[in-house]
């Protein structure tokens, strides 16, 4: 289980990380998006302290949220360091892509500058990466659009591991800055559509200069902003689009006129674009471009309502998080998949086994729907079987909407199906490894993967459980069928494999079980791999041929 730690600690940080930045997005003011900045530090990335210092009109940086130490922030919040201090500490110290770290030893130049700062207490690093008290990280947040306008600095401190973020953490918090700026941008940007909405509502005398207020925060705003429609034969057509959102889309706004956002989202988010649409609110889809591609964009929708007709067209703003969805993928398909030959990792194969298999066996629920079956027969209603039931999804049923997965009978081929599980365990692999090195062995361990992944069908899984073990999941296979399925795969391997020159040789033994519901994950795995090595074993006892 050692090998699984890492996959499954990744994956839970990818879901805080991926919590806090779905935070940032809920945030109803300017305070609460700068707060629930610091929080996503402590909460979402693991840290003790996190600061955010954000850019005043005058230069100057301001202390404007704080999170992870009651003390601390009651100390520092609204302190001002001035901006030439702010601007050393950005230049020195060591580079991490966009982030500043300031070790402790470089740091003591700085305890005559006016940033407010706050150091834990705690012993001295007892190895090379472990944290120090007075280390200092910082996350440089820049407005969105590309320039290098400073917006404002988060600062961390105490990572709850004890040591300095390694190349994975750092990219967390560097792209966690990167979604938080734009929060804040965001924020500010509705801050300032609202305030102009409510002097529309409150002051008629002064709905001209709103409202050039309002076209001129639309027009120029940095993402995209669309205005539809709602309600009638028109809802959702789009009446007005700014500058952002067409080069964003790649069309002109007469074009975009002529459509609604059903008209341009992707075929399998239209049910996310209707629930949001009905009562305004926040969904992440795709939008499709000229050239036929899609988009990954975040959209949020405000009813704008008339005073006297009640809802008259939705507000819409529409940020591009391609990268982000991007860098999400990555993060996932690193966490989930074996980073030497592309499989799917150990955590996965058990992930996509597990959701095969239910806890309670098919006859369990066969046995329920017998009992039904003999109480419906002792009414007076003959037909009552074709009126339909529902059996108890807490028991099992037939409409609990689970195929339940059933070993066929490998001793009498009866031809029913099942879901194959062919533990593969490479023979020879360590020799190969000794006399050659691993260099040749990881060689090979790729090309074994690849032949696997040629011999099996679009749906099946090969996955590589480790070392040079691996499993085929294959659903929809007779006995015969399995064996048949492991004779190809064991010829795919044998022929030689070439690296650096020289061709090498393995060979596989298989042993196939089968998955079935009332099962563990474990004990489907384990029953293959006693197979395999009953196969392995009188493998072996077979003399070989003299060459």
């Amino acid at each position: 289980m050692e090998a699984e730690s890492e996959p499954y600690v990744r994956l839970a940080a990818l879901r805080q990380l991926h919590q806090a930045v779905a935070d940032l997005n809920t945030a109803r003011s300017l305070a609460d998006t700068l707060q629930t900045v610091a929080d996503g530090i402590v909460f979402g990335l693991g840290y003790g302290l996190g600061c955010v210092n954000m850019v005043r009109q005058d230069g100057d940086l301001v202390v404007a949220a704080f999170a992870g130490n009651s003390a601390a922030e009651a100390l520092i919040t609204g302190r001002v360091g001035s901006r030439s201090s702010w601007e050393r500490r950005l230049s020195m110290g060591e580079e991490w892509g966009e982030l500043r770290f300031i070790p402790h030893t470089d740091g003591w130049v700085l305890l005559g500058d006016d940033v407010p700062q706050w150091h834990t207490d705690g012993p001295e690093p007892r190895f090379e990466d472990e944290w120090h008290p007075e280390d200092r990280l910082y996350a440089p947040m820049y407005a969105p659009g590309g320039g290098r306008d400073l917006l404002g600095v988060i600062s961390v401190d105490r990572p709850r591991n004890g040591r300095r973020p390694g190349a994975w953490g750092r990219e967390a918090l560097q792209m966690y800055a990167s979604q938080a700026a734009i929060a804040i941008s965001n924020a500010r940007l509705r801050a300032n559509m609202q305030r102009a909405l409510v002097r529309l509502e409150r002051e008629q005398q002064a709905l001209r200069a709103s409202e050039e207020s309002f076209r001129q925060a639309f027009e120029y705003a940095p993402s995209g902003m669309a205005i539809a429609e709602m309600g009638g034969d028109q809802h959702g057509r789009l009446l007005r689009t700014n500058d952002a959102l067409c080069r964003l889309l790649g069309r002109p706004a007469s074009v975009l006129r002529r459509y609604s956002f059903a008209d341009l989202v992707h075929p399998e988010d239209i049910g996310t674009l209707l629930r949001t649409s009905a009562e305004g609110g926040r969904a992440e889809l795709r939008l499709g471009r000229r050239d036929g591609s899609y988009l990954w964009v975040s959209l949020r929708n405000s009813v704008v309502a008339d005073t006297r007709d009640g809802p008259r067209f939705l507000l819409t703003h529409v940020e591009d998080i391609e990268e982000r969805k991007r860098h999400e993928l990555n993060l996932a398909h690193r966490a989930s998949h074996d980073a030497l030959t592309g499989l799917p990792n150990s955590a996965e194969l058990r992930s996509r086994l597990s959701a095969r298999l239910c806890e309670r066996p098919h006859a369990v629920a066969a046995t329920a729907v017998e009992t039904l079956d003999a109480a419906y027969a002792e009414t007076d209603d003959p037909d009552s079987r074709a009126h339909g039931y529902e059996v108890d999804p807490a028991v099992g049923g037939p409409y609990d909407h689970h195929v339940h997965a059933v070993a066929p009978d490998t001793e009498q081929d009866d031809g029913a199906k099942g879901l194959a599980v062919l533990f593969c365990d490479l023979d020879g692999f360590k020799s190969i490894n000794d006399r050659f090195g691993h260099h040749t062995g990881d060689a090979v361990l790729i090309e074994v993967a690849r032949r696997l992944s040629t011999c099996v069908r679009d749906g099946d899984t090969v996955a590589r459980l480790g070392g040079d073990e691996f499993v085929v999941l294959a659903d929809g296979l007779g006995a015969a069928d399995a064996a048949d399925l492991a004779v190809r795969l064991r010829n795919a391997i044998i022929p030689p494999i070439r690296v650096d020159g020289r061709a090498v040789r393995v060979g596989a033994s298989f042993g196939i079980g089968w998955a079935s519901c009332g099962m563990t994950v474990e004990e489907v795995l384990a029953s293959a791999d006693q197979r395999m090595y009953v196969e392995k074993r009188s493998r072996a006892k077979v003399p070989r041929r003299a060459g």
